[in-house]
């Protein structure tokens, strides 16, 4: 009995990210989705700079290279030319959304455009080489905040999901993580959740994934998942942060 397969929407091509880091996982769940849901010879996939800048070797679906921040921008393109025949994802890290791209990212959901969001936080610019980013947490040590990051001088970490909350536009927004078996399960759903909503039409669906980065966190593969418990979820609380269906089924 086949107990694990690769997805489909998955290709057979080596990745190229670090020994350790989530996108791998991220990668599969939102292949799976794909999969279980039918989708992958309407869906397209749009990636920016960082490292996601290859996801077209990795997704089996069309795929399209965007701006640094401009994915959301570019999703919204793409949907409203075909709205009934292609679904839209956009697969983005946090120096990319809540940086050069948060402008796309806030009018997107404020429109509630009806696309999905792949948002992975790290806290961290990954592929640049370790710099300070707008979710770094406060105190933590970048390339450019050796001492730490301070509040003080450098402001502090933008909570996207909660930013976005406030907003009436967006449909869906949730907060998961990927750093052990449940996490992983519960992301899957929520990812999938997010595909869904499109599917039926409801609207902008961003799903954020607090991620670990080893290699620019200066920590092995094990220790970087304990560091995400032990640091990152309690500066971003794990949930859901918008959720417009739910309440309408409550009422």
């Amino acid at each position: 009995m086949i107990v694990f397969d690769k997805p489909h929407a998955l290709t057979d091509a080596p990745m190229h990210y670090c020994p350790g880091c989530t996108h791998g996982i991220v990668h599969r769940l939102v292949a799976e989705a794909i999969d279980e849901l039918g989708i992958e010879g309407k869906t397209i996939g749009v990636a920016p700079v960082g490292c996601s800048v290859m996801a077209y070797n990795y997704f089996s679906c069309d795929m399209i290279e965007a701006a640094h921040g401009r994915a959301p921008a570019v999703a919204t393109g793409v949907k409203r030319a075909d709205p009934e025949n292609h679904i839209v994802f956009t697969y983005q890290g946090d120096g990319d959304l809540a940086s050069i791209g948060m402008a796309e990212t806030v009018h997107a959901a404020a429109r509630n455009e009806n696309i999905t969001v792949i948002f992975i936080n790290n806290a961290i610019y990954g592929m640049t080489g370790g710099q300070m980013a707008p979710t770094s947490l406060p105190g933590q040590v970048t390339q450019t905040s050796p001492y730490g990051r301070d509040t003080n001088h450098c402001g502090f970490p933008i909570k996207v999901c909660e930013l976005l909350s406030e907003l009436d536009g967006p449909e869906y927004l949730t907060r998961v993580t990927v750093n052990s078996v449940k996490n992983i399960k519960t992301a899957k759903a929520a990812i999938k959740k997010a595909f869904q909503n499109q599917i039926d039409g409801k609207g902008f669906s961003l799903v954020e994934v607090l991620s670990s980065c080893p290699t620019n966190w200066g920590m092995t593969p094990q220790k970087a998942l304990q560091w995400i418990d032990e640091k990152m979820i309690p500066y971003y609380p794990l949930g859901v942060y918008k959720d417009r269906s739910a309440k309408e089924e409550t009422k």
